[in-house]
C-alpha cells in the first residue's frame, strides 16, 4: 500500500498481518478523499483504524492532527510503525482501545473532530451502528464531515446528513455531514 496524495505521497505504508483488519485500498482512499474534499488543518478520528491508511492519507493532506482508534494491538504497533516511518508522529496518537469507549470519552470531555473516518469490520456494521449513531454526531463538529466506510451490501444510516454514497468493489464509502 502507498499513500495517494500530499506530502508523503507514493511512500509505502505496512498493513498488519493475518485477517483481523482489512486496510483500504488505494482506490478507494483516493476515492473518499475526492468525496471529502479538502483537509488542510482539520482535526481527524480514526475509528477502526487498522493500519491507519485513512488517518496517514490526511495527515498526509495536510490535516493538523490524528487520534487513531484501535482494538487490535499488533494493528496499534503497524499505525505506530507507520508513523515513525512517515514521520508524522508529532500530530499523531494511538489509543488501543475499544471504539464506543472512546467515543463516549470524547463526548465527555466535549472533544469535536472536523473528521471523523469509521470502517468497523465489514461483518460487524449491524454490532457497531446505534453506538456510531448515539455519539458520531456529539463528536462532530459542526461543518465536520464523517466518513464511513462498509460492505458495499450495507447502506449506513446515521441521524446525519447523508451527501454522498458510493460502491467501490466489494467497499461502499457513505459520507455525512453535521
Amino acid at each position: 500500500m502507498r499513500i495517494v496524495a500530499g506530502s508523503r505521497k507514493g511512500h509505502r505504508i505496512a498493513a498488519p498481518r493475518g485477517v483481523v483488519t482489512r486496510p483500504t485500498s488505494d482506490r478507494v482512499r483516493e476515492a473518499a478523499f475526492s468525496l471529502i474534499g479538502p483537509v488542510e488543518d482539520a482535526t481527524v478520528l480514526d475509528l477502526f483504524a487498522g493500519s491507519g491508511a485513512m488517518g496517514l492519507e490526511a495527515l498526509s493532506r495536510g490535516a493538523a492532527s490524528c487520534f487513531f482508534v484501535e482494538r487490535d494491538r499488533g494493528a496499534c504497533q503497524v499505525i505506530r510503525a507507520n508513523l515513525d516511518k512517515l514521520r508524522l508522529t508529532e500530530a499523531a496518537s494511538v489509543a488501543n482501545r475499544d471504539v464506543v469507549a472512546v467515543l463516549r470519552e470524547e463526548h465527555a470531555r466535549g472533544r469535536r473532530h472536523d473528521l471523523v473516518l469509521v470502517d468497523p469490520p465489514y461483518e460487524q456494521w449491524a454490532k457497531y451502528a446505534a453506538s456510531l449513531a448515539e455519539l458520531l454526531p456529539e463528536v462532530l463538529e459542526e461543518d465536520g464531515v464523517s466518513v464511513v466506510e462498509t460492505s458495499a451490501k450495507v447502506e449506513p444510516e446515521l441521524p446525519l446528513d447523508l451527501v454522498t454514497s458510493r460502491r467501490y468493489g466489494s467497499a461502499r464509502i457513505t459520507v455525512f455531514s453535521r
